[in-house]
């Protein structure tokens, strides 16, 4: 996998947060926990994007699975990211992933909590091959859904 590069909790917003600024047409983003403190990060790119034409998905964790006031946190940021025109997956039933694929050819993955890391310590593959974010695509089954 020459195309892979990995990257810990202290890198890996810069790098993320290039890697969708330069999305075309998909953002999907699994992440189980959003809190409005990490959601800053992200709102001006996620209004720029979506001005550009670009669909962005959310696959998260029900709020009512979270405790210690995340309930309301999540709530708060499904809420505007559904005003705002991003389609949001509630899962339930202990939903863990965490991953990105951009445009269907960049994939994020590993243990980073995407849209709500904050103190923890993680890492996360970078992988650029078209063929390995579809093969992630489809095993998931989201053209079933997306």
């Amino acid at each position: 996998m020459n195309n892979s590069s990995l990257f810990d909790e202290t890198a890996f917003y810069q790098a993320f947060l290039k890697d969708i600024k330069y999305c075309k047409r998909e953002l999907i983003i699994e992440s189980p926990f959003v809190t409005s403190e990490r959601m800053k990060t992200f709102y001006r790119i996620f209004k720029d994007l979506l001005e550009k034409g670009v669909k962005i998905y959310i696959i998260t964790r029900s709020p009512n699975e979270h405790n210690n006031g995340y309930e309301m946190q999540s709530e708060d940021a499904i809420r505007w990211c559904e005003e705002e025109g991003i389609q949001v997956f509630l899962c339930t039933g202990n939903h863990h992933r965490k991953l990105a694929i951009i445009d269907r050819e960049i994939l994020w993955e590993g243990s980073l909590n995407i849209l709500s890391q904050i103190n923890s310590r993680e890492i996360m593959r970078r992988i650029d091959e078209r063929n390995l974010a579809e093969e992630m695509f489809c095993f998931l089954k989201f053209e079933s859904v997306l």
